[in-house]
């Protein structure tokens, strides 16, 4: 079997190990080379402790072009920057997850244009790209909540929090990042103005066309490590079972994104790609809850599963991952 020969820049922090931990497991996967300037001749299980005994790769600080596939894993602003210093032979497909290029007014840099990967959105746009430009985490998971709502024409005005764990972060240390900042505590942060908030604009706009609807989001950090829980409260005038079927016939044929009939929580999805959302309907507002592990589907997971859509390989070929329930 014919694998994928990839490469990873901006291997030593948190995406960038997920994306390691993914790829070692691929069945269609050769991983080329590991990217890191800081940690370059360093084995990558030194810095990724948890790969210890699964891997023996090292850190280069050299690119290679002999790959089909890079990953960039980098900070936001980085990716533009990389491209822009290093020559990436044009036949190499390059899926960035940080959001320089998540916007369609800024998605194209030296002739390589960007496709917004979410599957859900743009499968078939997907499969025939070059670049992908990887969504945001709390970006997935909301828009996971709606887009049905907008294919529909029903989507009005959004209210909605969001709580992420403390990975989305970053590696870096920050006030707002120690144990001793984080653990018993919750504090909101950027509200009604987080980055994601144009991308997740720029989707529901592609379905339903309406420039004055408004997502008026508040997010949260929260006192775990990974995972993202979302809560989006509507005005709708549809019954409950109706808004349902809407849901049911919208994610037919995907892999990872379920309705639940019971109410979600997070741990039913970390440590998985898989997106699961409740509705429930009070008078005439719907709640849409939704649940995402921020750095799987909300990261590498999705950028992975971009991949296998881009090569036609099985789109859950190296992403059948069970959650951590207990």
């Amino acid at each position: 079997m014919k694998k994928v020969n990839i490469g990873i820049v901006g291997g030593a922090g948190y995406t960038g190990g997920e994306m390691i931990r993914l790829l070692i497991n691929h069945p269609n996967v050769h991983i080329s080379f590991i990217h890191s300037t800081s940690n370059a001749g360093n084995a990558v299980s030194k810095v990724h402790a948890d790969l210890q005994g699964e891997t023996d790769l090292v850190f280069t600080d050299h690119l290679q072009n002999d790959i089909d596939v890079l990953f960039l894993c980098v900070g936001h602003g980085d990716a533009k920057k990389f491209l822009s210093e290093n020559t990436i032979a044009e036949s190499i497909k390059v899926i960035d997850l940080s959001q320089d290029f998540r916007l369609s007014a800024q998605s194209t840099i030296n002739g390589r244009e960007f496709v917004y990967g979410l599957p859900e959105l743009n499968k078939e746009k997907i499969q025939s790209a070059k670049n992908i430009a990887n969504p945001g985490c709390f970006a997935t998971a909301i828009q996971l909540g709606l887009l049905p709502l907008a294919k529909a024409g029903v989507l009005g005005d959004v209210y909605t929090t969001g709580i992420t764990g403390s990975t989305g972060a970053g590696q870096g240390l920050s006030a707002t990042s120690h144990f001793s900042w984080r653990a018993n505590n919750i504090q909101a942060y950027k509200s009604l103005q987080h980055q994601h908030i144009n991308e997740i604009h720029q989707s529901l706009q592609q379905l339903q066309g309406n420039d004055g609807m408004q997502v008026n989001f508040v997010p949260w950090r929260g006192d775990f490590t990974r995972g993202i829980y979302i809560s989006s409260v509507i005005d709708c005038g549809l019954p409950l079972d109706a808004i349902k079927e809407l849901y049911r016939e919208f994610y037919t044929g995907h892999s990872f994104t379920h309705l639940s009939e019971t109410m979600i929580d997070l741990k039913q999805v970390v440590n998985t790609n898989k997106c699961l959302l409740h509705v429930e309907k009070q008078r005439s507002k719907i709640v849409v809850h939704s649940a995402i592990d921020n750095l799987l589907k909300g990261a590498c997971g999705q950028a992975v599963h971009n991949m296998n859509l881009m090569f036609a390989l099985e789109e859950t070929a190296g992403l059948k991952l069970k959650a951590n329930y207990f």
